[in-house]
């Protein structure tokens, strides 16, 4: 019942705005009403995000590790994809968007979501176990892919701002796109055991999970009927954000951090349940598979926006965020680099996550 309303809000919101939206967007000079309708946006956007974890979580259940974790994630990272698109294209001057939203993807899931679980998870188990082999195999993607897409635009003789030649452009697209790929292939096919929790390979649990039948296709149309309302809806916000930030005189990174929160919240949220459950294993596919899947799809799908209508799109980092950048990934390689995960971990991580909000409004 519940998921049925949450779809015929969702649905109901997008009706609303295809008949008055223009109306209502065209003088969002009035806060009050700007605020509501951003509020109201929000609100619906982020249930629908919900629900899209709920039919995933629900479609995980049936299909299994790593592929369960992995719809979710590339259902969240299409949402992410959209919003992205649908600023860029309404503001016509969002050179950064992409790059401040992979940023704060990074920052919030690596360093935030991940060092709350681990915290959580150590006051709470002491130790907690996962498959060392998938966390590698994560870390082994993330750092060239946040490398090419973050930190190399900033050391290129052929631009001085960050910024990419049309050759670079579809080259390291090209590149991101097949290494994303080679990864995937390898998560779902030859390897797959790597993303699957060791102590569930012992005993056989993960293949009881895996054999799970019935009711996908419910599952998959709930989903779709979650995600397709968020896309749509995601130009609306994207104006009222746009003017929001320009007329609080909010730094421009902001943009990426809201987006970036809007769509991650429900799926972090998943993350830390998994880790009070004592399913560490899931959290990391999840948070490792976010990072891996935001730059992965986000790079492409900038790139391609800035050489189809003609914007810039700047991709290098500043200076304290490649070396926040650079810091998150080194760490993240040490976490990853045992079996066992405690406390100590999660708190390091938390502190990067705090220094990065503090440097947004203050850089």
């Amino acid at each position: 019942m519940i998921a049925l309303l949450r779809v015929a809000v969702a649905w109901a919101t997008v009706l609303a705005f295809a008949w008055f939206g223009k109306g209502w967007l065209a003088d969002l000079s009035q806060p009050l009403v700007a605020g509501g309708l951003f509020a109201w946006l929000l609100a619906v956007i982020v249930w629908a995000a919900f629900g899209v974890v709920h039919e995933a979580e629900a479609i995980a259940h049936r299909l299994g590790e790593p592929l369960g974790t992995l719809v979710l994630t590339l259902s969240i990272v299409i949402i992410e994809v959209a919003l992205i698109s649908a600023v860029m294209l309404s503001a016509k001057d969002a050179p950064t968007l992409g790059r401040d939203t992979m940023f704060a993807v990074l920052m919030i899931v690596l360093n935030g979501v991940v060092g709350l679980g681990l915290l959580v998870g150590g006051l709470r188990h002491h130790q907690q176990r996962y498959n060392l082999q998938g966390a590698s195999a994560f870390m082994s993607v993330i750092i060239p892919l946040t490398t090419i897409a973050l930190i190399i635009p900033n050391f290129t003789s052929s631009t001085s701002d960050g910024t990419l030649t049309t050759l670079q452009a579809v080259t390291f697209s090209v590149f991101t796109l097949a290494l994303y790929g080679v990864f995937l292939l390898i998560q779902t096919g030859r390897h797959s055991e790597f993303f699957i929790d060791a102590e569930a390979q012992e005993t056989g649990l993960e293949g009881d999970a895996a054999t799970a039948s019935g009711g996908i296709a419910k599952h998959i149309g709930l989903l779709l009927a979650n995600v397709v309302p968020i896309v749509i809806l995601a130009k609306s916000l994207a104006v009222i954000l746009d003017h929001g930030i320009a007329a609080l005189g909010a730094p421009s990174a902001l943009g990426g951090v809201l987006i970036a929160a809007i769509v991650f919240t429900p799926e972090g949220i998943s993350a830390l349940k998994a880790v009070a459950r004592n399913e560490l294993q899931r959290a990391i596919n999840l948070c490792l598979g976010a990072a891996t899947s935001t730059v992965g799809l986000t790079v492409p799908a900038v790139l391609a926006i800035g050489l189809l209508t003609g914007q810039t799109v700047v991709l290098g980092l500043k200076p304290t965020e490649m070396t926040l950048l650079a810091v998150t990934l080194i760490l993240s390689a040490q976490t990853f680099s045992g079996t066992r995960t405690t406390v100590l971990e999660g708190a390091v991580h938390l502190v990067l996550f705090f220094v990065y909000l503090v440097l947004i409004f203050s850089p």
